[in-house]
């Protein structure tokens, strides 16, 4: 086992009570639904890699002050390096979504968040479910026999985060 963890962002545009989602084309993954999503790069911090991967992804602007933390996911087994996935959603952005990546991605879609498409990533499944049950953390994959454990942590409503 690599003795180091990937990060990954995962950016949960809504609409009323629609998510986007996009479909992988090519891979291991090839047809099958995902959030835009990505990972951290070299000096970068968590909010800034979503809002850069929503650009890149979906052509959309995101200012990274708008991006809420809803939920973070330890995986194992989901590719040949653990990982720590960051879920954030976000209603405010610039732009209307589109596919920017053809080569990786062959469409998007909006779903309603409680009628979510068959053929739906697990990991990022996990993290959707979790932010519509108000759970903050959870794991997955580390142990067949142990499953899925999640925890929950109560979140601050927007209104009550600290301004600088």
């Amino acid at each position: 086992m690599p003795d180091r963890h990937l990060i990954d962002v995962h950016v949960l545009l809504t609409r009323d009570t629609e998510l986007l989602l996009t479909k992988r084309r090519g891979g291991a993954f090839d047809g099958m639904w995902h959030l835009p999503s990505g990972k951290l790069d070299a000096g970068e911090d968590v909010l800034t890699a979503a809002a850069r991967e929503a650009e890149e992804e979906v052509g959309v602007l995101i200012n990274p002050d708008d991006l809420t933390h809803v939920h973070t996911v330890h995986v194992s087994g989901s590719g040949p390096e653990p990982r720590l996935g960051l879920f954030f959603t976000t209603s405010a952005w610039i732009g209307e979504p589109s596919n920017r990546e053809p080569d990786k991605c062959s469409g998007l879609g909006w779903f309603d968040l409680h009628d979510l498409p068959t053929g739906l990533i697990e990991y990022p499944a996990t993290g959707i479910s979790a932010y519509r049950r108000g759970i903050s953390f959870s794991v997955l994959g580390w142990s067949e026999q142990a499953g899925s454990v999640e925890c929950w942590v109560p979140r601050r409503p927007p209104s009550l985060r600290q301004t600088q």
